[in-house]
């Protein structure tokens, strides 16, 4: 996972000490449920008389009905989810191709962060870092950006973990984007007649390069627009929702 150094330096210690069991309580928590049982939506949103469908949900700057929101989130692009200050995961969007891979699975919602990540590879101490940080806004930042190597520079997928907040300033939990943004680089270079060069002088990035296009240590340029649309699809993230 490349982290930046404010992240790096945290004490181990204290972002340990977060509990991925979600044995607590938020002020949205719906009790009474088992979070890791695979129908907690169905079961959750019945008590709660939650609505669905074609009920209206006022915003607050807008009036949608549940399908609208639902089709709209389905459509926006990248992978996105959300896991509250209790560390449980409450959502993600589900994509409207069923064949395109998902970052979570319905039975997944409402599971506690520890059930939603696997014991390997050093992951949930990883995660509990990331959402430590933003629970206590370390040095100052409310957001995470995590560079995921691919073994293709013309795939920068990123992902990004940004502190949500309620009405007073109070951390309410972690929204999370995952998004391959070379296609908006390519489409920047190209509309812009710019291209993408290696800096010889860059203090990052080296690892980057190394772990992905071996041409690059040629220092070779790249003009996007000359680049032939490829076909892409987001891998497995090393912090997403199935995968943890």
């Amino acid at each position: 996972m490349a982290e930046p150094k404010w992240l790096k330096d945290m004490n181990a210690d204290e972002y340990l000490k977060e509990d991925f069991d979600a044995k607590g309580k938020s002020k949205y928590t719906v009790e009474g449920i088992d979070k890791n049982d695979p129908d907690w939506l169905d079961k959750a949103a019945k008590k709660v008389h939650a609505a669905e469908g074609d009920d209206y949900v006022k915003l607050d700057a807008g009036l949608l009905t549940v399908n609208q929101l639902n089709w709209m989130l389905r459509n926006t692009i990248g992978k996105m989810t959300f896991v509250d200050d209790n560390n449980q995961f409450l959502w993600y969007n589900r994509p409207t191709d069923p064949n395109k891979k998902m970052l979570a699975t319905p039975d997944q919602v409402g599971d506690t962060m520890r059930a939603v990540h696997p014991d390997v590879r050093d992951v949930i101490p990883n995660v509990k870092k990331v959402v430590h940080a933003l629970r206590t806004k370390e040095a100052g930042h409310d957001v995470v950006y995590m560079p995921i190597p691919t073994g293709n520079l013309k795939k920068l997928v990123v992902d990004y973990y940004k502190r949500v907040e309620d009405d007073q300033g109070n951390y309410a939990g972690i929204y999370e984007w995952v998004k391959d943004l070379y296609p908006l680089v390519k489409y920047f270079c190209e509309t812009t007649g710019q291209k993408l060069v290696v800096d010889d002088d860059a203090t990052t990035g080296a690892t980057y390069r190394r772990n992905s296009d071996p041409d690059a240590a040629t220092g070779a340029s790249t003009k996007a627009a000359e680049v032939k649309e490829e076909k892409h699809e987001e891998p497995d993230t090393t912090t997403g929702a199935s995968q943890h």
